[in-house]
């Protein structure tokens, strides 16, 4: 008989253990994943916040020049309850309005930012032109030569003096005469525009000295001068400057360009030598080294400046820059109007002052 066979024993198999997948982890973002903004955009948002700064600073320095000035004019004095109080208070109110319009403007910035970033800026601007269009008034000179006494002192006080010396003397001119000097100096505008760029001089000095000397008639003088400039004593080293420069071995006193490069040179010297100041440096120019020269005499009588020298000098010609600068003064106008305005009619005055004359309007 067949033996029943007997089951077979199922091998075990043990179940795969299932690989748990590990969790990802997150890497950070580092700044190179980041997107970056187009680089048109922030060239544009740069140019946005620049306009709106460089608006609000234009119109922050001038309303504060212009407040400055009319409160230097409304509480002029030495009196402390009247004058220094007072202008003291108005500089303290001064910041406190500045602090309160900055958190204005910056509230006022979110909200125009929030309807068009082009808002502020353009505001801004706005500001600074409405407050450039105000400065160019002639009422905005008073407030500026106010404010320039106001920083510069003793020193600025004696140029406004000077200043308005000028321009009385200006004002006494005969305009007939002003005219016919501006006609006669055509002839020998070139050269003397030549001679001023050569020596780094503004020309209308150099038109403000031809005319005082010889009225634009070159002629030997008396007094031993010579030539559109009345040429007299001249240091060594100008006259070898000047030749150097017109490329002669010995420049001629009795050719008009030479003789305004040899003009422009000496003035040039003096100028150096009185260290810039035009006052002095015209003064010097005209004395030349006679009595040792104008800075001889100022160490005799411990002069400093113009205004301390000119009581000393009463056999020489202290009014002579004065004289120069009136007709230099009468030359910018004809340049920059093309007439010889009267200083006393309507608001001439303020206009001409606003022009102002040549070789100070650096120090503005």
């Amino acid at each position: 008989m067949n033996k029943p066979a007997t089951p077979r024993k199922r091998a075990s198999v043990k179940p795969e253990t299932a690989v748990k997948p590990k969790p990802r982890t997150r890497r950070k973002a580092s700044k190179k994943d980041l997107p970056k903004p187009p680089l048109g955009n922030f060239k544009h948002r740069l140019l946005m916040i620049s306009l709106e700064v460089l608006g609000l600073a234009i119109t922050a320095v001038s309303v504060v020049m212009i407040l400055l000035g009319y409160s230097a004019s409304w509480f002029s004095g030495t009196r402390f309850f009247t004058s220094l109080l007072p202008f003291a208070i108005g500089v303290l109110a001064l910041i406190v309005a500045a602090a309160v319009l900055l958190i204005g403007w910056w509230k006022l910035r979110k909200w125009l930012q929030g309807r068009a970033a082009i808002l502020s800026p353009v505001l801004a601007v706005s500001f600074a032109l409405i407050i450039g269009w105000f400065v160019m008034q002639n009422h905005f000179a008073q407030a500026f030569g106010h404010f320039r006494m106001l920083v510069g002192g003793k020193q600025e006080a004696s140029r406004v003096t000077l200043a308005h010396q000028v321009y009385a003397a200006y004002r006494r001119y005969d305009p007939s005469q002003l005219q016919q000097l501006v006609n006669r100096a055509e002839e020998y505008n070139p050269a003397i525009a030549e001679a001023a760029k050569v020596f780094g001089i503004d020309a209308n000095l150099l038109q403000g000295i031809a005319a005082t000397e010889s009225s634009f008639l070159p002629r030997d003088s008396q007094d031993g001068g010579h030539g559109l400039f009345q040429i007299t004593q001249v240091p060594k080293a100008v006259m070898e400057q000047a030749g150097k420069q017109l490329a002669v071995s010995k420049p001629s006193l009795l050719n008009p360009r030479h003789n305004a490069f040899i003009a422009a040179a000496t003035f040039k010297y003096y100028l150096t030598e009185m260290r810039g100041d035009l006052f002095l440096g015209l003064l010097a120019y005209n004395i030349g080294p006679a009595n040792g020269g104008l800075r001889f005499i100022m160490q005799q009588y411990g002069a400093t400046d113009f205004v301390t020298i000119q009581p000393y000098l009463q056999q020489l010609p202290r009014d002579y820059p004065i004289r120069v600068l009136s007709h230099a003064l009468a030359f910018r106008l004809w340049k920059i109007e093309g007439k010889l305005p009267v200083y006393e009619e309507g608001d001439n005055a303020m206009r001409i002052q606003r022009i102002g004359i040549p070789g100070l309007q650096a120090e503005l």
